[in-house]
């Protein structure tokens, strides 16, 4: 069984098929989903999901989303946490973070709103789910000031120190399309060349196609999709397997048990 640990099927983008995308993933082998949320507004989507689905979900309020969200959204996270702290589909907060790619972001307001929801994933005893974009110093700083029981950075893209220092606290790195391309020689490196106790496997969906979905802007100007989907988890997983000299088998099981050692709760689950 495969273990996507991230997938937004709650997306606007999978409106019109939703629930063929997740048949489509089960089909494939894929056994679970974690579905983070990105802002207030779509905790019950991702929860209610999850149960039509049999997957997971995490709360959390996206960095890129900070900017149009209420204080009281804070204050509604923390209520939805302690009011669903028996569910054991709720396995984390997230997706938060910091983005220090996007120009033009507010990177306080940003930074307030991490270290805000760092406490609350601390104060509920809940891992959290990472967003790693050009910030990864500025995560771990926060991690160090607030510290909480690990999680996953997700789609990480950093240096081997940034990586080492990741999982010293406790966190395993998301792995999935950008990992297919050739060029993204860093990335595969990472995935090679860790510790076989760090890598989890992720789509992003429907972001982050993998390199057999990826279309040029002049291709999608005229209509091509590069949607990514859970179901291209196995073959994403398949390219993991070849940098790693390992068997499908052995993939789908050290991903998994890491997936689960980053958000427990999943064990349940599996």
């Amino acid at each position: 069984m495969w273990i996507d640990t991230h997938c937004h099927l709650d997306a606007p983008e999978f409106a019109p098929d939703r629930d063929a995308v997740a048949a489509r993933a089960r089909a494939a082998g894929v056994g679970l989903m974690v579905l983070p949320a990105v802002e207030a507004a779509n905790f019950d989507a991702v929860r209610e999901l999850a149960v039509r689905h049999g997957g997971a979900y995490a709360l959390g309020i996206h960095p890129l989303y900070v900017e149009r969200a209420a204080e009281a959204d804070l204050d509604r996270l923390a209520d939805e946490l302690q009011r669903r702290r028996a569910d054991p589909r709720l396995v984390a907060v997230g997706e938060i973070g910091l983005d220090h790619f996007v120009p033009g972001l507010d990177r306080e307001r940003q930074q307030r709103f991490y270290l805000a929801q760092l406490k609350l994933a601390r104060a509920a005893g809940l891992p959290v789910i990472l967003h790693v974009r050009r910030s990864a110093d500025s995560l771990l700083a926060g991690l160090r000031r607030v510290e909480v029981g690990g999680g996953i950075a997700h789609a990480f893209n950093g240096s081997r120190e940034q990586a080492e220092a990741f999982a010293a606290l406790g966190f395993k790195l998301g792995f999935g399309g950008a990992m297919t391309f050739e060029r993204a020689l860093r990335i595969r490196r990472l995935a090679a060349d860790l510790p076989e106790t760090v890598p989890v496997l992720e789509t992003d969906a429907p972001d982050i196609p993998p390199q057999w979905l990826y279309r040029k802007a002049e291709e999608r100007a005229a209509g091509a999709s590069s949607r990514n989907e859970p179901a291209e988890l196995p073959r994403i997983a398949a390219t993991l397997a070849a940098l790693r000299g390992w068997t499908e088998q052995e993939t789908a099981a050290r991903t998994g048990a890491n997936a689960r050692a980053a958000l427990p709760r999943l064990e349940t689950l599996a």
